[in-house]
């Protein structure tokens, strides 16, 4: 069975395509104030506009209305990756190689469940990090990620 934020990702994601937007993210949060949150970015790799979340927001709805996924109301908020990007998918971990990240694990390793580095890539379902300073490459199993994403540059740069 699948979950209520894969169905919605799967109701919106050929309509929001067709308008030139990836979903990025789908979370339903709240259990009495629901709120929906999809994260979407352009496919041209432009910064997404208030016009942009807001065609999106109204294709969604029309949407969600008719295949009703939610039980309940629900506040719907849609909003662009920001420069701390999460990375969800396999795919997110090849586009954003070469890019600082932190990543924390399900479990630990080594001692640890929260890692910073460079990301290297992924290959198959191991994501490679060189961490700093010691340059040690660790390897995770993508399936191991709790959740990952980039450092945004003015924060890997005051800490340099």
């Amino acid at each position: 069975m699948i979950g209520v934020e894969q169905h919605i990702t799967d109701i919106i994601s050929p309509a929001l395509l067709n308008k030139g937007f990836r979903v990025v993210r789908v979370q339903l949060q709240g259990s009495k104030r629901k709120t929906l949150q999809i994260m979407i970015e352009r496919m041209d790799d432009s910064p997404v506009s208030v016009d942009d979340c807001a065609l999106v927001s109204q294709t969604a709805s029309v949407l969600l209305d008719v295949e009703d996924p939610i039980h309940g109301s629900y506040v719907l908020e849609v909003t662009s990756p920001g420069s701390d990007r999460p990375l969800i998918i396999k795919q997110d971990f090849k586009r954003f190689a070469g890019s600082i990240v932190k990543i924390e694990l399900k479990i630990p390793h080594e001692g640890s469940r929260r890692f910073r580095g460079l990301l290297l890539g992924i290959e198959g379902d191991l994501v490679k990090l060189e961490l700093d300073p010691q340059k040690e490459v660790a390897e995770f199993a993508f399936s191991d990620i709790q959740k990952a994403k980039v450092v945004p540059d003015y924060e890997t740069s005051k800490s340099s």
